[in-house]
């Protein structure tokens, strides 16, 4: 495999922490329905490539994402492979009913999704912008009361496809108010990928002004327009040190038509890689891993890096 020329930015961080959403994320817009057997092989193959957090699935009702129908039954399957349900393997919940069948089944680390915009919020939560606080609140409360981590994710903070340019200043103080619910973390996201390098340093810097620090952030990019990566150095420049991606680049948004894929975990790595900066991922597993999924869904993988690195 050839690899990038290294070449250090000592305006970057040594050391960056990839949250890997593929199985989740990823696979919630594929038009089919792949075995659990496959999704457990799936999480099996990147956590041997050394990512250090995978996001297994969701428990959402699967009536909106049939896709992730047997979260339960993945969930069981992998802890059982684990035996340590504090492996940080985390499961998105949409309210207290999902956070009920997480804590069921030992998971110890959870996600809640909200929205930045209110036309989003209404689609994707049947909530107003405001409501959405309230139907969060209880579900944050009783996980940090029984110990799980929270982290929350808010998406539409580049853009909206129905309102448009979404104010920098709205998109703060619904970050915010969801992170002071009782989140460790905020991943803030550009759901349909217009965001750019200077509207990612301007909402960092304006983050950073409300109270919330680079630790207490991560970003969570599409490459919609082709900006993922240019955002990404925005973003180390910023010095935000972890980054959500999905294997092979799979993924979108079920509730957002222009969500395309995320952001590809292979084209991050050669990315940080060229820049010297630590992530403990195995490129060549993580491409192999890929180039396996990409067979089981019968098209080749949207990844840049796997495509030049083994053919798509």
């Amino acid at each position: 495999m050839s690899l990038p020329q290294v070449v250090p930015d000592p305006a970057m961080p040594e050391r960056v922490t990839i949250y890997e959403v593929g199985p989740r994320d990823g696979l919630q817009n594929e038009q089919g329905v792949l075995s659990t057997e496959v999704k457990a092989e799936f999480v099996r193959r990147l956590v041997a490539a050394g990512l250090p957090v995978v996001e297994a699935t969701s428990f959402v009702h699967p009536r909106w994402v049939p896709q992730l129908a047997d979260a339960a039954e993945l969930v069981d399957l992998l802890l059982e492979e684990v035996g340590d349900p504090a492996r940080d393997m985390p499961v998105l919940v949409p309210n207290e009913r999902g956070l009920d069948r997480a804590l069921e089944k030992g998971v110890r680390h959870i996600a809640i999704f909200g929205s930045a915009t209110e036309t989003f919020a209404q689609r994707n939560l049947n909530r107003s912008l405001d409501e959405q606080f309230a139907m969060f609140e209880p579900t944050v409360t009783r996980a940090r009361a029984e110990g799980l981590d929270v982290r929350a994710y808010v998406s539409m903070c580049f853009g909206d496809p129905w309102e448009g340019a979404v104010p920098i200043e709205q998109v703060v103080a619904v970050g915010k108010r969801l992170f002071d619910l009782g989140a460790s973390q905020l991943s803030i996201g550009d759901t349909i990928g217009v965001g750019t390098a200077g509207h990612v340093a301007a909402l960092l810097a304006a983050f950073n002004e409300a109270g919330l620090p680079n630790e207490s952030l991560a970003m969570h990019f599409h490459d919609t327009y082709g900006q993922a990566l240019s955002n990404t150095t925005a973003a180390l420049r910023c010095g935000i040190t972890t980054f959500d991606a999905s294997a092979g680049g799979l993924g979108g948004c079920p509730y957002a038509k222009s969500a395309t894929g995320n952001l590809a975990t292979e084209d991050l790595v050669w990315l940080l890689n060229g820049l010297g900066i630590e992530h403990g991922v195995d490129l060549t597993r993580l491409v192999e891993t890929s180039r396996w999924m990409a067979a089981q869904l019968g098209r080749p993988s949207p990844s840049a890096v796997v495509k030049a690195l083994a053919g798509g």
